[in-house]
């Protein structure tokens, strides 16, 4: 009797400790509790699995891309302080899928067991640049000025401080000020920051209005922080009317040609886009997106490609920074996302790199990012 009636009390405390967490999880625009464990637990390349999410159709007249002679890769490389294989190298560093596009042609393509052709990998901040593009279109169709300021397109944000002051272009350059720093956490132990909370959070609404404190006066510095390309999502919806997702969908994947669907992680299903981090698609399509940092197009036009191509700041590992793309070489401009996401461009040489991968040590982008250019320029 005695350990039945211990069962059934311990059954009941957990239902009811079950229950209270997910009251509170509720009350402060969190996950339920099952969905916030898979996210937390989940391995880098699976969180789009267990995130609310809109979907972006694939191009209704899709161009696949053009596949040329395959070229070689090196055999070593230097890794680490050590030379280890190039097949070492993939694998140390957790690489989902390795594209080489040169001359309009496709001449590496490599996929990690398990990783298909089709499936959607997350971009993680690569998202930024894509948020980058879409500004630029609006900007080039003088729909929106940099010079705007964030609180005369969105009123409701106003604070009567130096909040008030910010304006589209301190958004696009890391310089906004809005005390909501990257400290990204390791696993489910780090989810109170505010960071985590904002990519974790059901009500983005409701994240931007506890959020409204300034660390430095706008357009004093520069220190990235993913706030500034969430607010700049923000701008585009308000000024388009149109969700992210509509707009990637119109101006983005049905012009590129987009062979394969992709998606947007949401506070809500169907709800308002995680801009700062969450677009998911294709490693084909990935490649697609860095073609439009190699020459002036119908998506990206003269003005705006001489904005991306120029570095404002200088941020993490003292790289280029501006408009939400990175230079860590001269005449190199790099989509960039955690645990190693990253689509690189050089005009020079016409060619765009494609590296996405489940690595947690974030450090080894920086040698990842001279291995990806020294492969790059050799052409």
């Amino acid at each position: 009797m005695f350990l039945v009636r211990f069962l059934r009390r311990t059954v009941i405390a957990l239902i009811t400790i079950f229950v209270l967490l997910w009251i509170v999880l509720a009350g402060v625009r969190y996950p339920n509790p099952i969905q916030v464990a898979r996210v937390g637990f989940a391995a880098a390349t699976d969180t789009p699995k267990y995130m609310n999410s809109s979907p972006i159709a694939a191009s209704s007249s899709p161009k696949p891309l053009e596949v040329g002679a395959q070229e070689t890769l090196p055999q070593t490389v230097v890794f680490r302080g050590k030379t280890i294989t190039f097949d070492e190298y993939l694998k140390t560093t957790a690489t989902n899928a390795l594209l080489i596009y040169r001359d309009g042609k496709l001449t590496h393509e490599w996929y990690a067991s398990g990783i298909s052709k089709d499936q959607k990998l997350p971009s993680y901040s690569v998202a930024k640049s894509v948020v980058s593009i879409l500004a630029g279109q609006f900007i080039a169709e003088g729909k929106l000025k940099e010079s705007d300021k964030l609180v005369d397109i969105l009123p409701e944000w106003k604070t009567g401080t130096s909040y008030d002051k910010i304006t589209v272009g301190d958004l696009l350059d890391m310089r906004s000020g809005i005390d909501v720093p990257d400290d990204y956490p390791s696993g489910p132990s780090g989810w109170g920051r505010s960071i985590a909370q904002m990519y974790a959070t059901t009500d983005m609404n409701y994240f931007i209005k506890n959020h409204r404190k300034m660390l430095f006066e706008p357009g004093t510095k520069a220190d990235y922080r993913s706030i500034d390309t969430q607010m700049v999502g923000m701008v585009l919806r308000k000024i388009s009317g149109k969700s992210l997702v509509q707009l990637a969908e119109e101006r983005l994947w049905q012009p590129l040609g987009a062979e394969y669907a992709a998606s947007w992680s949401t506070d809500v299903n169907g709800g308002i886009e995680k801009a700062f981090c969450c677009y998911n698609a294709a490693a084909r399509d990935y490649v697609k997106l860095g073609t439009l940092l190699l020459a002036p197009s119908a998506q990206v036009d003269t003005q705006w490609l001489a904005r991306l191509w120029a570095p404002m700041e200088a941020l993490d590992h003292n790289w280029g920074y501006g408009g939400f793309v990175w230079h860590p070489y001269a005449n190199t401009s790099m989509m960039l996302g955690l645990h190693e996401q990253i689509v690189m461009a050089l005009p020079i040489q016409r060619t765009v790199i494609v590296k996405l991968s489940a690595n947690l040590v974030d450090s080894d982008e920086v040698e990842s990012a001279r291995i990806l250019h020294e492969i790059g320029v050799r052409g």
